[in-house]
């Protein structure tokens, strides 16, 4: 298939671009920052633009991966999220339509599943988040355009039957977070596979799946995450003392930490179950917390990315 990537300079269409082409698709990347895999340059808000790009490639499905994401939030106004993140999606589901496409994959969030009552851990429990977890109170812009956006693409299987898949990805940026510092960057992150992270290798394979089942399926959404180790019966005992919990599945663990300087966490506030992907598209992260310590233990490199100084490249100084 001829396959319009949106996103295609960004981190996820660095790894997502070549898959596809290695499953023999023909990849037209679309974005507003040149990248090796991108030969349209231009805005997902430009409606004019997606038009011309559908008719002079010949389109033939869409994995919209394109958007403004948290960091964004304080380089841009607001309506750029409404624009971007919503009137692009639009944009896209409209061509789509028109050209008569029979699948849509769009990469959406579980950063917008968090309420400030989750993020503030507030309960006296891990919160346990999958596809019917709610209702959905997003925090911030960021989350409010997502969840438009996905909503969008139900709307136009309800009405249209447009084949769209939603995956609600975890966190699988490289760079520092930019809220918590407590721990090193590649500290934080192998924790977070236990409950809330995924290589972006597996997120890539992820749409590929997706893009595979959409017409199966018809319309779904998926959280894809790392599959975490715990049972929802952990809940309680991994907010009140998460290491023992982690001990009792991983009685290396701890050694392999301190080996490295490194501290587990006290405390696990919530926990992403990826299951209903497994079950409904078989796709399964390959990447998980057991390979984490796998590779602590054998000395190999760890199977994750941290790139602290790593800057979108629509951010970077010849593109500003």
């Amino acid at each position: 298939m001829r396959i319009l990537l949106t996103g295609s300079s960004g981190w996820l269409g660095r790894y997502l671009a070549p898959m596809l082409r290695g499953e023999g698709h023909e990849v037209v990347g679309l974005d507003v920052a040149p990248g090796r895999d991108t030969q349209v340059l231009g805005s997902i808000a430009d409606r004019g633009l997606i038009e011309r790009t559908f008719g002079e490639h010949g389109i033939e499905a869409v994995i919209h991966g394109g958007a403004l994401h948290k960091p964004d939030i304080v380089r841009y106004p607001q309506q750029a999220f409404v624009d971007v993140n919503v009137t692009g999606t639009l944009n896209l589901i409209e061509a789509a339509l028109a050209a008569g496409h029979d699948r849509f994959v769009f990469t959406s969030t579980t950063s917008l599943m968090i309420s400030q009552a989750i993020r503030d851990e507030r309960a006296d429990h891990a919160v346990w988040l999958d596809e019917t977890s709610g209702p959905i109170e997003p925090r911030n812009i960021y989350g409010v355009t997502k969840h438009a956006a996905e909503n969008l693409c139900r709307l136009a299987h309800l009405e249209q039957r447009l084949n769209a898949i939603v995956l609600r990805t975890s966190r699988f940026f490289p760079e520092e977070d930019d809220t918590h510092r407590a721990l090193s960057g590649e500290n934080m992150k192998a924790n977070e596979f236990l409950h809330r992270r995924l290589t972006v290798e597996d997120a890539a394979r992820a749409h590929i799946v997706a893009l595979e089942k959409a017409p199966e399926i018809g319309f779904g959404t998926f959280i894809v995450s790392a599959p975490p180790p715990f049972v929802r019966e952990d809940a309680v005992a991994l907010k009140r003392d998460a290491a023992s919990v982690i001990a009792r599945y991983f009685p290396d663990a701890a050694e392999l930490y301190a080996a490295r300087g490194w501290a587990l966490p006290e405390s696990i506030g919530r926990v992403y179950d990826p299951g209903l992907a497994e079950r409904q598209m078989g796709f399964r992260a390959a990447t998980d917390f057991r390979a984490i310590l796998d590779a602590m233990g054998s000395g190999a490199p760890l199977p994750l990315v941290h790139d602290a100084a790593y800057t979108s490249p629509k951010e970077l100084p010849e593109h500003c």
